[in-house]
């Protein structure tokens, strides 16, 4: 890129984050690297408010799932020593964890099954905002049996497969994941500002401070209180990352293949992609292949894009959660390309238009699935919202809109006409889902006493103003403010879990015997499915 080229180039990166740079106001690092070279490296906002600490390059931030590479990496390692084997299950390895038919490549494959763990924890009435011990997260694992699916039969995001991992690759090494990482990843790399911090509690130097956004535009600190491991507790900086992607091209750890070893893909059990590979995930930008891995923590979002044919590579981190470092990352990278000798980028498919989705808004179920979403035309795009968390949609190319974000399978196809959405859900299944013309209340023998063995929760269930509330124990929390009952269907119900963070929603089917009382619910999450609270009194 020629100088001219590379002050355009800045002036129109500086573009997409002009917002960020209002006084008072957290923002977003962004990286860029082609062909080694360093193109951009700029930070937006402050790293913290209250010190008005500007964001830097050298800025420290969490980098939340970005992580999960870096422990299949000292996985693969361990394997590569003859330390472990991906197709052994993980009770091989932990022997206190129950005995499910489970490998560890299906662990960094996401295609498990496992529920994951915070998804245990909440159903438990505990959330990211409330004290907890790594001991905890552990024994929420251990007692749970359920499996989503038929191991590798689907991809479901989880992050108990890389917790897991993490905490195996310790077993085996004889010390820490941090302390391997640091001597087996980062050193040799020269990755100086990087490190795994599972303590929330102890000081670390250039942290930034991580920030929500309130209603009414002022911002907050996130509050979080769980430890961070294999899954999640990676501390890095944008051109830290950049070296880690460098070495994609020039590999310098061994095994010499590792970056191959990361990126091959593996079928699911019915023939059907698994997009999702090894601690990463693969995707397109407009006809061009990409490899990369989205991070998400309270005031935390991070974006590792690598767009191999072109030799590009984009990070983006931000320390407010309001920020899409999806969007921006390739924002950043089309800008990129306009000015690169690459390969061409597809023309973007021809917009949706408002009319075609305000004529199909509504609420749409598959209650075999079960599955519910509303589907909306929201801030000038097509939009879902599903288990109370919205997305938008985006053509791609093929008459389907897509879920615009990372490591999520939905994708629907815009009918001619009717009240039904075919909508793709992975692994080729692609499901009918009807418009309900209405809700129906819940059922009026709802009330009663349910728990669940997987998650040792208890939900007791009491009407509440001509429908239900929740009042919810679990092995870490007992009390706090009911969860609201909403009906679905005669036999399903929607069911709100309120946080400081994220207001999520989750479905019940209800089950019935042959005299039709009822015997249990099977709940669904975004992360879990069909887990059953058995009704263990009526009301």
């Amino acid at each position: 890129m020629h100088a001219i080229d590379r002050l355009s180039f800045d002036r129109r990166v500086d573009a997409l984050f002009d917002r960020f740079t209002r006084p008072g106001s957290p923002g977003a690092v962004v990286g860029v690297m082609q062909d080694g070279a360093l193109l951009l490296s700029r930070g937006y906002g402050l790293a913290s408010i209250e010190h008005g600490v500007p964001i830097a390059p050298t800025t420290r931030l969490r980098i939340a799932s970005v992580t999960k590479q870096f422990t299949v990496t000292a996985a693969l390692m361990l394997a590569e020593d003859g330390l472990l084997s991906l197709d052994e299950p993980p009770h091989t390895y932990l022997p206190e964890l129950p005995p499910l038919p489970v490998t560890l490549d299906q662990m960094m494959r996401n295609s498990s099954g496992l529920p994951d763990f915070l998804e245990l924890l909440r159903l438990g009435g505990h959330g990211l905002d409330r004290p907890c011990r790594a001991e905890d997260l552990i024994a929420a694992i251990a007692r749970n049996r359920h499996l989503n699916f038929p191991p590798g039969s689907r991809f479901l995001y989880s992050n108990t497969n890389f917790l897991l991992l993490g905490l195996i690759v310790e077993r085996l090494a004889g010390r820490r994941l941090h302390e391997l990482m640091a001597t087996r990843i980062f050193a040799p790399l020269g990755m100086t500002r990087t490190l795994l911090h599972p303590s929330l509690d102890t000081p670390v130097p250039d942290l930034a401070t991580g920030y929500l956004q309130n209603p009414d535009g002022s911002v907050r600190r996130a509050p979080h209180a769980y430890p961070q491991g294999g899954e999640g507790g990676l501390i890095s900086t944008v051109e830290d990352l950049l070296i880690w992607s460098r070495h994609f091209d020039r590999p310098v750890l061994q095994p010499i293949d590792l970056a191959q070893r990361l990126t091959t893909p593996a079928p699911l059990s019915s023939g059907a992609a698994n997009a999702y590979l090894r601690g990463l995930e693969r995707g397109q930008l407009r006809g061009l292949a990409t490899i990369g891995h989205g991070g998400l923590w309270p005031g935390f979002r991070t974006e590792f894009l690598r767009v191999p044919d072109a030799r590009l590579t984009v990070v983006v981190i931000a320390n407010l959660g309001s920020i899409d470092p999806h969007r921006l990352a390739r924002a950043v990278a089309i800008e990129a390309l306009r000015d690169a000798k690459a390969p061409a980028l597809a023309p973007e498919p021809a917009a949706i238009a408002a009319p075609a989705i305000e004529a199909l808004a509504g609420t749409y179920v598959n209650e075999a699935e079960p599955s519910l979403f509303e589907l909306a035309w929201r801030d000038g795009e097509p939009t879902v919202i599903q288990n109370g968390m919205p997305f938008a949609l985006a053509p791609r190319g093929d008459g389907w809109l897509a879920a615009v974000r990372g490591a999520f399978e939905f994708a629907l196809r815009l009918p001619a006409s009717g009240d039904t959405l075919e909508v793709a859900l992975g692994a080729g299944r692609v499901l009918p889902f009807r418009r309900l013309p209405y809700r129906d209340p819940p059922p009026a023998d709802l009330a009663g006493r349910y728990h669940a063995a997987d998650c040792d929760a208890t939900w007791t269930i009491v009407p509440v103003d001509r429908s239900f509330a929740i009042n919810v124990a679990g092995p870490l929390v007992t009390g706090g403010p009911a969860w609201p009952v909403r009906g679905v269907t005669s036999d399903l119900i929607e069911i709100e879990a309120p946080s400081p963070w994220l207001t999520v929603t989750q479905l019940a089917g209800i089950e019935r015997d042959g005299a039709g009382a009822i015997t249990s619910l099977a709940v669904s999450t975004g992360r879990i499915k069909r887990m059953l609270f058995t009704r263990v009194a009526p009301g």
